[in-house]
């Protein structure tokens, strides 16, 4: 750890002088300040770990000084030491942030051993910071967030690939990532700098397709009533993203294998060649080699997109990070709804894990959304997630016992009835008091 920087906040000299005598130890650097003015002035300076404050002081008090400390230095720890307590002022200074609160006369070996306990506090808080960068190193990459051994694969790929300006294609289900992926190659790449232009191919008309790809000249076609840019031209220096390349047609395809090959290209209706340099990032979610047998796919195009490849893997086959995700979609959610929801609890989460996602990521997006807006409790219970609904898919249960499948059938009716007790009990054709005591037995609660 750096060394731990302590510094010393009294009116009284004598005090600042014997405090530092006592804390004078190795990994330890301290400074004092005459009172509340001077440390708020060298808090702007200096970057200190841990403040010892007189309460008592003239002009700015120990606790505005406290107060202060917690608002814009809030990983500061800050002792107060007075001669003047009272357990109301010892409360107050808890309450306010405080670490402690000592009384004078101080003894030197309570403070000695107090400080030694903040230096390890740091040097636990510096770890857990280190730990929690290298867990975020490790489970997000751009915006795709994973910690299953499939996506270190990926995420690995990708950061090999970053001097690269290979042709990368991308392929898996719908909703896996594929875009996301795309993405972070781009950004990673020395075309990073540049434009990152999509072509969503199964979305544009085939009859568009060239237009759309290529730009036009005015009056090249009926609707042509001025000179466009197309796709190609836009990403130039950049990023051409070729999403769903499974879906354009036999001719589209010989065109495009000509642009990727040669780099030239001319509008339609134009006569001048228009020279582009981009990098080419195509995904599909059909088996290319499957369209190829069926001569629906040209291979001279595929060998030339298929430079570096990888699959990005479907959610039911990385369910370890499924957790990971419900809680990063459950805090967008929250944020852009500006509901107070604190988590998913224990059976929600049993059926985000059991169920097998044929959406992918993005079904799983949509059951996290609709269950924050549905949502009227502090957690994210089983009802409000759209797999758990009577009409709906449930995952297995064979592995449950049955205290378990009770237990989660009187949890899910309580939720559906926001907890009215009568209602609930008349449901499931027991009196409330069973129903009291079988709420006692499993913990069931409200807020769980």
């Amino acid at each position: 750890m750096d060394t731990t920087k302590i510094l010393i906040v009294d009116n009284e000299p004598i005090i600042r002088e014997s405090l530092s005598g006592w804390l004078k130890r190795d990994n330890c650097h301290i400074r004092t300040a005459p009172g509340g003015k001077a440390c708020l002035k060298m808090l702007k300076k200096h970057r200190f770990d841990i403040l010892l404050v007189e309460i008592t002081m003239d002009g700015i008090t120990g606790m505005e000084v406290l107060k202060h400390v917690k608002e814009f230095y809030p990983d500061i720890d800050v002792i107060m030491i007075t001669a003047y307590g009272s357990v109301a002022s010892a409360v107050a200074a808890i309450k306010a942030g405080a670490y402690d609160y000592l009384l004078k006369p101080l003894a030197p070996e309570k403070l000695g051993v107090l400080i030694d306990r903040l230096m390890d506090h740091q040097r636990r808080k510096q770890e857990n910071l280190f730990l929690r960068e290298q867990h975020r190193e490790h489970t997000r990459f751009e915006s795709i967030i994973g910690q299953s051994a499939p996506m270190q694969e990926i995420f690995n790929l990708i950061h090999d690939i970053r001097d690269s300006r290979s042709t990368v294609l991308i392929s898996g289900e719908t909703g896996t990532g594929k875009g996301l992926a795309a993405k972070a190659i781009h950004t990673n790449s020395p075309a990073g700098q540049g434009p990152f232009v999509n072509v969503n191919c199964g979305a544009i008309p085939n009859q568009l397709m060239e237009s759309e790809l290529f730009g036009h000249q005015k009056g090249a076609f009926t609707d042509a009533k001025e000179t466009r840019k197309g796709r190609l031209e836009m990403a130039n220096n950049g990023t051409l993203f070729l999403d769903e390349i499974g879906e354009i047609s036999m001719r589209m395809q010989i065109d495009l294998l000509q642009v990727l090959e040669d780099k030239i290209f001319y509008k339609v209706g134009g006569t001048q060649p228009i020279t582009t340099n981009f990098r080419v990032i195509a995904a599909t979610n059909r088996d290319i080699h499957l369209a190829m047998e069926k001569k629906r796919f040209r291979k001279d195009l595929f060998y030339r997109l298929n430079v570096i490849s990888f699959t990005m893997p479907p959610l039911r086959k990385r369910r370890e990070d499924i957790p990971l995700l419900a809680d990063h979609l459950l805090q967008k959610f929250v944020q852009e709804t500006n509901k107070e929801i604190h988590g998913i609890n224990r059976r929600a989460m049993d059926e985000l894990m059991l169920y097998d996602w044929p959406g992918n990521v993005r079904e799983l997006s949509n059951a996290i959304e609709r269950a924050v807006v549905v949502c009227k409790c502090p957690t994210i219970e089983a009802c409000h997630l759209p797999m758990a609904k009577p009409d709906g898919k449930h995952p297995p249960r064979e592995s449950l016992t049955l205290e378990e499948i009770e237990q989660d059938h009187i949890e899910l009716v309580l939720c559906r009835n926001h907890w009215n007790i009568a209602k609930s009990a008349s449901i499931l054709g027991i009196d409330r008091s069973t129903l009291y005591n079988k709420i006692r037995r499993y913990c069931l609660k409200k807020n769980a």
